[in-house]
């Protein structure tokens, strides 16, 4: 196995949870258990640890760093939204820590077999859960120019999303498009201009993995399973690493935050609500320069902290 994923912004989620006593505590993306590592050694009080992943490879690297906590860890196998069936088998009502780690894994990044990287040579591939049906390969090879052109422009925010989507019909039209250099030489001549620091190819690529793994469905969906999950003066915090995730977990920490449930009545009428949560951070919490000098791939990623009242 490739070397592991660097936790990042660590010593900001251990920030998050001090001074809080942790009994019962969640990793719904557990991934090489850096994170968790680090949260077991700050909080001896924990007496279960719930780790959850749909990557087995992490899960095994995770279950071997964790170790010698194995009396305090359960590792489960799955998607974090399905957290309520994943952890019933535990039979804890809430808990007092959530974390969230919403980026890809280096251990993904670097494989090439995954078809994650533009960089490297591999099948079109692309899924975090590797039983899952959906493809990066059936999706270029299959779907129409219309749906590949919405999947750029909404899970991309690529500016030339019809260009990408059309020189991915005409390439097919020619011969099934497999491998993910194959898919880069079709693009890199149509995407080539790009501002200083992103790769021309980076946005398509970023779309192509969102939707194989239903990525912000997935975490729409966690949100409110994850609230409910939380005892009083319990915190939950999640690491998103572009603007399509930070923006949905930032509209739904301000609403549960917010005292006010709607403000569209006729004449201004504000409908009042009692607010679930705190924000423990205003403003969401970036990498340092000398993180990101360490580890560039932590340069994106936001870090946003709610408790629960």
């Amino acid at each position: 196995m490739s070397k592991p994923h660097i936790s990042v912004l660590l010593r900001e989620v251990l920030e998050s949870f001090e001074g809080l006593t942790l009994r019962h505590f969640i990793d719904a993306t557990l991934g090489a258990g850096g994170h968790s590592e680090a949260i077991l050694q700050a909080h001896p009080e924990i007496k279960l640890l719930a780790g959850i992943d749909q990557d087995l490879q992490a899960l095994e690297y995770a279950k071997g760093r964790l170790s010698p906590w194995k009396d305090k860890v359960e590792i489960f196998s799955g998607n974090f939204a399905e957290l309520n069936s994943l952890l019933s088998p535990l039979k804890i009502d809430s808990y007092d820590g959530i974390l969230v780690d919403l980026g890809v894994s280096s251990m993904q990044l670097d494989q090439a077999m995954r078809g994650f990287s533009f960089m490297r040579e591999g099948p079109l591939d692309m899924r975090m859960n590797e039983k899952a049906d959906l493809t990066a390969e059936e999706i270029v090879n299959t779907w129409s120019e219309g749906q590949l052109g919405r999947i750029f422009r909404d899970y991309g925010e690529e500016k030339k999303w019809r260009a990408a989507a059309r020189a991915i019909i005409h390439a097919r039209q020619q011969k099934a498009i497999r491998t993910t250099l194959e898919l880069s030489n079709i693009l890199d001549p149509v995407l080539r201009t790009r501002k200083k620091g992103i790769h021309p190819l980076t946005l398509v690529f970023q779309a192509l993995r969102i939707c194989v793994n239903k990525e912000l469905e997935v975490l729409e969906a966690f949100l409110p399973k994850a609230l409910e999950k939380l005892n009083i003066g319990g915190r939950l915090a999640i690491i998103s690493f572009h603007s399509l995730e930070d923006r949905i977990v930032k509209n739904f920490f301000r609403f549960e935050a917010s005292d006010k449930l709607d403000t569209s009545g006729i004449g201004g009428l504000f409908l009042d609500k009692k607010p679930t949560v705190r924000l423990v951070t205003r403003k969401p919490l970036s990498a340092t320069e000398e993180e990101i000098l360490s580890n560039p791939r932590s340069r994106s990623a936001k870090l946003r902290v709610i408790e629960k009242l």
